[in-house]
């Protein structure tokens, strides 16, 4: 009985090393075998079926359902955080958190970051992010205008300057409203030389953080005053918008849709975000469902942020509530 003599060698080889958490010099020298003996059998384990990795996801995450969303939208990575409450504050909160850990976790040497200014996820992700004693980043740059009504400039400018300080990047702010009042007043604007010089960036951006937002504005861009007029919304519904990233807007198909007010807005367009190595979407909530299922598809996306109860209605349209499981 050759063979069973042999699986029980390499047996007792994996208990050694995998239960007992010798090393495998220590191994060696016990059963008088080389250590590329022991590492043969280490490997034949695993073949044979001895040794079987068994991965159990710990209590509040959700692992099946970030596998869906791999597979079903083609993503590189998706993180689906625990949340109580199916309601937009708490959904937000919870994934600004998991956003600031990522960030904090995954940030490269010189990286430059594009942030997408007007997402109220994305400022609570600034918010959570730890100071970096030794600075990664290179530089921080606004990828849509910001300027509009000063009582809510702080989620626009100060979010970038206060992003780049936590990363030890040097911020690039895009000192121009997200849309502009005509397509030539955005002509005169792109001509400043800090305008431009901070779109010059985009190129370069290695790192893209956006929101996805519908076609009817959120709270802090309607406050902001960088928002198109009810006609114009109406207009963009008529022509199948039904979300939209930094101002750019795409249908149910994730098709990108042209308008007359790409013209007016101030920004990073989808062709070039679309070029951006990495871009990290945070989004999540019952109202923008839709959307994000939408800006999925646009192909732009590497990896997704969003709570349980957007992620089920994502994988399964015809769920309203995820499994307790």
């Amino acid at each position: 009985m050759p063979r069973v003599n042999e699986l029980r060698l390499i047996a007792r080889v994996a208990q050694m090393y995998h239960i007992e958490g010798q090393r495998q010099a220590n191994i060696a020298q016990h059963l008088h075998i080389s250590q590329a003996t022991v590492s043969r059998m280490l490997k034949k384990a695993h073949q044979e079926g001895i040794v079987r990795t068994t991965v159990v996801s710990p209590s509040g995450t959700y692992a099946e359902l970030e596998t869906s969303l791999r597979q079903q939208f083609g993503l590189t990575e998706a993180i689906v955080v625990e949340c109580n409450e199916d309601r937009d504050g708490a959904i937000m909160a919870r994934i600004g958190e998991a956003a600031a850990y990522f960030v904090e976790a995954t940030l490269q040497t010189d990286e430059i970051i594009g942030v997408s200014s007007w997402s109220e996820t994305i400022l609570q992700m600034v918010q959570n992010i730890h100071p970096m004693k030794s600075g990664k980043a290179k530089y921080v740059v606004q990828m849509l205008g910001g300027m509009g009504n000063p009582t809510v400039q702080m989620h626009a400018n100060q979010l970038v300057t206060r992003m780049a300080k936590l990363t030890g990047a040097e911020p690039h702010v895009l000192s121009a409203p997200g849309v502009a009042q005509s397509r030539e007043a955005k002509l005169v604007l792109l001509s400043d030389t800090f305008v431009r010089e901070t779109m010059d960036l985009f190129s370069r951006i290695t790192l893209a953080i956006v929101g996805i937002g519908a076609v009817e504005p959120s709270g802090m861009l309607a406050r902001s005053g960088n928002v198109f007029s009810p006609r114009e919304l109406a207009d963009l519904t008529e022509s199948g918008s039904v979300g939209d990233m930094s101002l750019r807007f795409f249908d149910t198909d994730g098709a990108y849709v042209k308008s007359p007010l790409d013209d007016r807005v101030i920004g990073m367009t989808l062709e070039e975000l679309a070029k951006v190595e990495r871009v990290m979407a945070l989004a999540g909530g019952k109202a923008k469902t839709e959307a994000i299922r939408s800006a999925l598809k646009t192909g732009i996306i590497d990896l997704l942020i969003t709570d349980k109860f957007t992620a089920q209605r994502l994988v399964s349209p015809d769920t309203n509530a995820p499994s307790t499981n």
